[in-house]
């Protein structure tokens, strides 16, 4: 015999819970998802790689990647797209780059400006000797088969960062008598510098001369019309007049240098001829400069 819940009634039908209703469980345990169920994938043009399909609104401007309003299933593409769109911006600037390095443009090299110079094997062939010949010097005669007996003397160097060209000329008067001992010598040299502009150094190279320390004093003055700059040094001779000079101009034209020295000794017998002064020597200098440098620029086409 079944006992009842009710007291009163033992033999009744059972009663419902005194307290109500027997609560549902808590964190109820959800319902096992079907690994293999496929997403439904958004259909039709555009649709994908970051694109709302047709018919599904476009999340508000500045929403995040999944936030609400975002097309299903299309956070994942868009970052795909964006992705594809980096990949392809970082491809195009490396095949710019390789292009840039192969042809200089991340090249640390300088461009050097020759201002049309050119590099010869001989510069006495380009030095133009006339304004010296007008003032009765001649070139004395090679009295040697030595190369070191040649004269003129000319010489070159080329390397990575500099062309250099040398000239020197030894000269003596014409009819001075054989008992006469001079010594007069042209020096002309020509650079072209490829690694360096020697513009920033090349005023103080030669106003050192007047600020050098020494029992011999230099007087230094700008020349113009030649190159873009150039510099007289005229070394000064105490007592008046001297059987003795040196005088050197130099001159800049881009980054091509040009310097032509002179230096003549004459003894005080009666049988040498009368010097030049410093003034006359500075203006055979200048006359010839304007010639060789002339000459130069024309030797690229030889």
């Amino acid at each position: 015999m079944s006992i009842s819940g009710d007291q009163n009634n033992p033999y009744g039908p059972p009663q419902p819970n005194p307290y109500g209703q027997v609560p549902a469980a808590q964190n109820p345990v959800p319902a096992q998802q079907n690994p293999y169920a496929q997403q439904a994938m958004p259909q039709g043009p555009g649709a994908g790689y970051g694109y709302p399909a047709p018919g599904v609104p476009a999340p508000p401007a500045g929403a995040p990647i999944g936030a609400p309003g975002a097309s299903p299933g299309g956070a994942g593409r868009g970052i795909s797209g964006w992705l594809w769109a980096v990949g392809g911006a970082v491809a195009a600037s490396a095949i710019w780059g390789s292009v840039l390095f192969a042809t200089g443009g991340f090249s640390s090299e300088p461009s050097p400006d020759l201002a049309g110079y050119a590099y010869t094997g001989d510069l006495c062939a380009d030095t133009s000797l006339t304004p010296f010949q007008d003032a009765h010097f001649k070139t004395k005669t090679n009295t040697g088969t030595a190369s070191k007996d040649a004269n003129p003397q000319h010489g070159g160097t080329q390397l990575k960062t500099l062309d250099t060209m040398t000239c020197n000329v030894s000269f003596e008067q014409e009819n001075a008598g054989s008992s006469a001992y001079s010594s007069t010598w042209l020096y002309n040299t020509a650079t072209l510098h490829r690694g360096a502009d020697p513009a920033p150094e090349f005023a103080d190279g030669y106003r050192s001369y007047e600020k050098q320390d020494t029992s011999v004093g230099y007087r230094v003055e700008a020349v113009a019309g030649l190159g873009d700059e150039a510099y007289l040094v005229t070394r000064k001779d105490e007592g008046g007049t001297s059987n003795s000079s040196y005088v050197i101009l130099g001159v800049r034209d881009g980054w091509m240098t040009y310097q032509s020295t002179w230096s003549s000794y004459a003894s005080s017998s009666s049988g040498s001829g009368k010097q030049p002064t410093a003034t006359e020597v500075a203006t055979m200098l200048k006359t010839s400069a304007t010639e060789t440098l002339k000459r130069l620029q024309n030797s690229r086409s030889r």
